[in-house]
């Protein structure tokens, strides 16, 4: 078996055999451009349409016609939302842990948001009522038990 029977791989990649007229062909002699591709004819508004409502020319360009929908990038919804604010979000799970922390971090969220003008007044508002509630049905209990077991030990209730 000679040399020349042993595969060596593909022979290295060059500009002429991967040009854009294709493989074999020469490259393209200096200064040829390839020609530009427009769209294609035939498509436009229908005549006697204008543009679509709400479609106006990009921001600083004058209308040249009509547009088609989407043209230019969509407009960013995020921009004005202001923070939520943290107090109210503590309060609103402290509801769950403390209920009397809920209601003091609830009052001071709504302070704090009177002044910043963040976002979560709802939020501090639930912490208030859910917490405050919580408060009055702990307070109730707590007076409910402790004046049966001053009654049960004072041998007054029931008898």
């Amino acid at each position: 078996m000679s040399q020349d029977d042993f595969y060596r791989g593909d022979a290295p990649w060059s500009d002429a055999q991967h040009s854009p007229t294709g493989p074999g062909t020469p490259p393209p002699a200096a200064g040829y451009a390839q020609p530009g591709y427009g769209p294609p004819p035939g498509y436009g508004p229908p005549p006697g349409y204008g543009p679509p409502p709400g479609y106006g020319p990009p921001p600083g360009q004058a209308a040249p016609g009509w547009a088609p929908p989407g043209f230019g990038a969509p407009p960013f919804y995020g921009a004005g939302r202001r923070p939520t604010n943290g107090l109210a979000i503590a309060a609103v799970i402290s509801i769950f842990l403390f209920p009397p922390l809920a209601l003091v971090l609830g009052v001071l969220a709504r302070q704090q948001i009177r002044r910043t003008g963040e976002e979560g007044a709802g939020l501090a508002t639930a912490a208030i009522v859910i917490g405050g509630v919580a408060v009055a049905m702990i307070v109730a209990f707590v007076l409910f038990w402790t004046l049966a077991l001053v009654s049960i030990s004072n041998g007054t209730l029931g008898g």
